[in-house]
């Protein structure tokens, strides 16, 4: 299944979840917030949120800095 993750496209197996996607482009465990289709989903609902083909993710990572 193809999903758009920041823009660009990525090829996913079928019933891929939020969390299977934040392991498989090895994302850090803290720091990190992801919206699917203009929507934030909380953390603790990644393993349960299943991605659906041609789905918008956005990942926005915390930085540091000022």
């Amino acid at each position: 299944m193809k999903v758009q993750v920041n823009n660009q496209e990525m090829e996913l197996s079928a019933q891929s979840s939020i969390q299977q996607l934040s392991e498989t482009m090895e994302l850090p465990q803290a720091g990190v917030a992801i919206a699917v289709n203009n929507k934030m989903v909380p953390r603790t609902q990644w393993h349960q949120f299943f991605l659906q083909e041609n789905d918008q993710v956005v990942i926005i990572k915390a930085a540091c800095g000022g």
